[in-house]
């Protein structure tokens, strides 16, 4: 039967939420738009075909949902802050690399926070979290430390254990798009329905890293994953689709303009979050509040653009405000994408998995675990485990 959400917990949020849905019941009737039929009408039936649909999803994403990001700045370039050898006890090696954008002093700089195994005989393929909550959460001194970032696990684990703060790119307010990367790469005035939002702009910060990666020798740049919680799940979904060096993408409960469907208007919706989060989408993003159906995409394609690489979508059972089945819906309908590359996706029979029962499928993975709205170190072990199978790391 597979997991059910709980009935006493869809009582008391309608009940303290009641222009909210979270009964089932009242999900709308919906049809997905399809993965392989072309703008024109001609259908996907191979790899070789993928490529130009591919693309065009992309554009339906970038037009209607994130907006359009610029390419890095001419000037960008890498500062070595700090190395440490030493640091975890020995375990690692600490590398702290700002990314500079421009030479005015008040341009935001990108501070990337890297553990590296130390016990490795070649790169080490890496985990790149965008840190979503306040910037303690990813302190490189460790004397902060917490499930969020599980930094030791994860260079335990064998990988490099990477974050940087999302505020660094962007601010994560309405601000008129005038400060942050958006006010050093663009005037407001120029601005039209699909410039980029503030969502689109971390994911941006995610591909500098991606960047700087390809120039650092201890990292093993064809085995790199994103990842993030929330607004950050968000954002690691759009950046592994944007960026395909990325070999996984990783969302953690990353609900309503992530991986949930948008068309069961369950927990939250379109009207809601951008309402709350106005500067998170494109502008274009809001002519469909209260009109889900007329958007010509949804969430699984957003999926689908991962194909043939690696995709983790993670749900939690308290948290019904992200839709724990929108989010496997959305993770299973991409499955047709998967298929051209003879991978069986999430290869189950169509039933939600039970609580904290990972599926690890073929190219994509789904699991929904007890407890709330968190990173925790369940979530990074599973996606981890999803890792180690996809990019095939060996033990040192």
């Amino acid at each position: 039967m597979g997991w059910q959400a709980n009935k006493e917990l869809v009582e008391t949020l309608s009940s303290k939420q009641p222009g909210v849905n979270y009964r089932e019941e009242r999900v709308p009737n919906y049809v997905l738009p399809d993965i392989l039929s072309c703008a024109d009408g001609r259908a996907v039936h191979s790899a070789a075909d993928w490529p130009a649909r591919r693309q065009e999803i992309l554009e339906l994403f970038r037009e209607h949902v994130y907006g359009r990001s610029p390419a890095a700045p001419a000037g960008m370039r890498f500062e070595t802050v700090e190395i440490d050898p030493k640091a975890m006890n020995g375990a690692a090696t600490l590398k702290r690399i700002n990314i500079h954008f421009s030479e005015q002093a008040d341009a935001p700089v990108l501070r990337l926070v890297m553990f590296v195994p130390n016990q490795r005989t070649a790169p080490a393929p890496a985990f790149l979290l965008i840190c979503n909550r306040g910037v303690e959460n990813i302190d490189y001194t460790r004397k902060i430390k917490s499930d969020f970032w599980p930094a030791e696990r994860i260079v335990e684990r064998g990988y490099v254990a990477a974050a940087f703060f999302n505020g660094d790119i962007d601010p994560d307010k309405h601000d008129g798009f005038v400060n942050g990367i958006h006010g050093l790469l663009e005037r407001p005035e120029a601005r039209t329905p699909s410039s980029w939002g503030t969502l689109a702009a971390w994911a941006w910060g995610a591909a500098r890293v991606m960047d700087y990666w390809v120039t650092d020798p201890d990292v093993d740049d064809t085995r790199c994953v994103v990842t993030g919680h929330s607004r950050g799940g968000k954002t690691a979904l759009w950046a592994g689709a944007e960026d395909t060096r990325f070999a996984m993408a990783v969302s953690n409960e990353s609900g309503c303009g992530g991986a949930a469907l948008s068309r069961r208007c369950y927990g939250e919706t379109l009207s809601i979050i951008n309402k709350a989060m106005p500067h998170w989408f494109c502008s274009r993003f809001h002519d469909y509040n209260g009109r889900e159906e007329a958007l010509p995409l949804d969430q699984h394609l957003l999926v689908a653009l991962m194909a043939p690489r690696a995709v983790y979508i993670s749900s939690a059972d308290q948290d019904l405000w992200a839709d724990p089945r929108g989010e496997f819906l959305a993770a299973q309908a991409a499955t047709p994408a998967y298929a051209l590359f003879a991978r069986k996706g999430l290869g189950n029979d169509g039933a939600m998995p039970d609580l904290n029962t990972p599926l690890l499928g073929d190219g994509v993975a789904y699991h929904v675990r007890e407890g709330s709205h968190t990173y925790s170190l369940y979530d990074w072990d599973c996606h981890m485990d999803m890792a180690d199978r996809e990019l095939k790391l060996k033990p040192s």
